[in-house]
């Protein structure tokens, strides 16, 4: 059985159910003692940022920082294109806790040999 989850996120707040659902996952995960990381891209960066994830997606959806925090809580992490972060003129120094900037080798780095099960939102 894979002990490591990936969870691939493009989605910003443009789709906040997107969101909740891919972090929804990666709690899960998280909270299951898996090793879990989230793959940031596209306007997915900008969920790294302090005061972005926030909200409510829909009625019955807990809040948006309701789960960044159990996420990070439980010792899931955020891996932030860099690419896609600088793109934006945004600033790595406001990165949130769990939050650190990488793209594509650091996440194979951080899979390596092992077997990840992996979602894609």
């Amino acid at each position: 059985m894979a002990s490591k989850a990936v969870v691939s996120l493009t989605t910003g707040l443009e789709d906040p159910e997107k969101v909740t659902v891919a972090h929804l996952v990666a709690v899960g995960a998280a909270e299951q003692g898996r090793d879990t990381l989230m793959f940031l891209t596209k306007e997915a960066v900008r969920l790294a940022l302090p005061g972005v994830a926030t909200g409510v997606a829909c009625a019955g959806c807990p809040p948006l920082a309701t789960l960044v925090q159990r996420y990070v809580g439980a010792g899931g992490r955020y891996l932030v294109c860099p690419i896609c972060f600088e793109a934006k003129g945004l600033d790595k120094s406001d990165l949130i806790g769990g939050a650190e900037m990488g793209g594509t080798v650091p996440l194979w780095q951080w899979i390596g040999d092992d077997n990840a099960v992996t979602f894609s939102y």
